[in-house]
């Protein structure tokens, strides 16, 4: 069964999942992996789920604010032989819930154009794609989204 709680930054089992997920990414990243890494530290994010199976910490996500009214999503990664069981789509829906309860309406995000799974779980999802922000703007290896949350 599985069991999704609400942490902080400093949780080891996030921590630990957000090192494979940078595994992950430097291998798919390739030689943008310095520009994303540095995007991606987890000091100024407040707000984590872990997901758990048997006692085991098996994803992950996070949220940051943005600005007035939008949050970001964060860290989202589920291990390898865990995904196409909805645990990412779970943890998604999670974050959706906790931002709303925080008094956010809107949530954008980043991923890029070598993780097809995780864009395809974010239109699975409702959300839209938008003009890349912040600094995202012009990298042609990012996707970024958003979803109005009601």
């Amino acid at each position: 069964m599985l069991i999704i709680r609400k942490t902080g930054n400093t949780d080891k089992d996030f921590q630990q999942l957000v090192a494979k997920l940078d595994e992950e990414l430097r291998i798919r990243d390739g030689d943008d992996h310095a520009f994303y890494a540095a995007l991606n530290k987890t000091g100024d994010i407040r707000y984590v789920i872990v997901a758990y199976e048997n006692d085991l910490p098996v994803g992950c996500g996070s949220l940051r604010a943005f600005s007035t009214g939008t949050m970001e999503v964060k860290r989202m990664y589920v291990e390898l032989d865990n995904r196409g069981r909805g645990i990412a789509t779970a943890i998604l829906k999670e974050l959706e819930s906790w931002a709303l309860e925080l008094g956010y309406t809107k949530l954008i995000l980043e991923t890029g154009i070598n993780q097809p799974e995780a864009i395809a779980l974010y239109q699975k999802n409702q959300y839209c794609t938008i003009p890349n922000y912040g600094k995202y703007a012009g990298m042609i290896t990012s996707v970024c989204f958003e979803k109005i949350l009601s």
